[in-house]
C-alpha cells in the first residue's frame, strides 16, 4: 500500500524487452535499505524490485508485465531512457498517511486536456475513460502519476485538479503537457461503494 505522496523523482536508465519489459530506475533512495522484492510505486505502479546496484548512481531494476503494458501509460511508449517517474516507497505500519489510500494498481490511462494558470498553482483538466469516470467525484481523491491529489471539480468523463508550485517542484508534474497519457488510480472507497450499491 501507498499513500501518493512522492518520496523521490527517479530516472529510467535502461529499458530493455526481455519478454516482459524490464527498466532500471536510478534513485536517490538508499538502495542498502531496499530488499529484493519490495514493492515501489513508479508514477502509480506498483512494481517489484528485481535488482539492486550503486554504480554509477543507485539504481533498481523492475519487471513490467503485459498486463501492466496494457493498463497504464508504459504501454503507450511512455517510458524511455531520462524519463522522469514519480517514486514512493510502500507503507510501513506507523508511517504517516498524508495523502490517501493508493493501492498502486493503475486502473486505466486519463488524458491531461488542458493546463492553466491560476495564480502561482496550475489547474489541470483531464479525460477519464467513460467506465472510470463514475467513480471520481468533486473534493474526492485520485492517484495521478502515483500522486495523491483532490478533485476540483467533475463534468462528465472530465474533471480538474489544482497543482501547487511545491508539488510541481518535488514530482514530475513540472514536466506535463497537454496531450500526455495519464496513470489513473480511482479511490478505493469509490470502488467500494459503488459496488454496494449494485447490490442494494
Amino acid at each position: 500500500m501507498f499513500t501518493g505522496i512522492i518520496t523521490d523523482v527517479g530516472k529510467i536508465l535502461e529499458v530493455e524487452q526481455r519478454g516482459d519489459l524490464r527498466a532500471r530506475i536510478g534513485t536517490e533512495y538508499d538502495v542498502d535499505g531496499i530488499d529484493i522484492g519490495a514493492s515501489i510505486a513508479c508514477d502509480g505502479c506498483c512494481l517489484t524490485v528485481i535488482a539492486l546496484g550503486t554504480e554509477p548512481q543507485n539504481w533498481f531494476d523492475v519487471e513490467i508485465s503485459a498486463e501492466s503494458i496494457s493498463k497504464t501509460n508504459i504501454g503507450q511508449n511512455m517510458w524511455h531512457v531520462g524519463k522522469r517517474l514519480n517514486l514512493e516507497r510502500a507503507l510501513k505500519v506507523g508511517d504517516e498517511l498524508g495523502g490517501h489510500i493508493v493501492s498502486g494498481h493503475v486502473d486505466g490511462v486519463a488524458e491531461l486536456i488542458e493546463l492553466r494558470d491560476e495564480g502561482d498553482s496550475t489547474r489541470m483538466t483531464f479525460r477519464a475513460p467513460d467506465e472510470l469516470a463514475k467513480f471520481i467525484a468533486p473534493k474526492g481523491s485520485v492517484a495521478l502519476n502515483g500522486t495523491s491529489l483532490t478533485v476540483n471539480e467533475v463534468n462528465g468523463a472530465t474533471f480538474g485538479i489544482n497543482v501547487i508550485p511545491h508539488t510541481k517542484t518535488v514530482t514530475t508534474w513540472g514536466d506535463v503537457k497537454v496531450g500526455d497519457p495519464i496513470n489513473l488510480e480511482i479511490d478505493t472507497m469509490a470502488r467500494y461503494v459503488a459496488r454496494l450499491r449494485e447490490w442494494g
